[in-house]
């Protein structure tokens, strides 16, 4: 079963909230968490956009693949919000 990893910033804390593509994540439900790093049960990708295909976007020819976004919001340790977006996804 592919599994995908994303590694936690190191100042994150408890409590955090988790989204995919925008949408919220429950822990237990949609990840877990092992090691500093988010374990999801399903493959998530993210899209590499190399030189020709972004030459036929800009010529208004859509090249469409599956680019997954993974945001954590969380309180630094001095209690100002922080944002952690667009996660590095690895492979698990």
């Amino acid at each position: 079963m592919p599994k995908s990893l994303v590694r936690l910033p190191r100042d994150l804390r408890a409590p955090y909230a988790v989204y995919l593509n925008g949408v919220p994540q429950q822990l237990g439900v949609d990840f877990n968490v092992r090691e500093g790093a988010l374990v999801f049960s399903r493959e998530l990708r993210k899209d590499k956009i190399s030189g020709w295909r972004w030459l036929l976007g800009a010529w208004g020819v859509g090249t469409y693949r599956q680019n997954d976004s993974v945001d954590v919001r969380y309180e630094a340790a001095d209690g100002s919000p922080r944002v952690a977006e667009g996660l590095e996804i690895e492979p698990g």
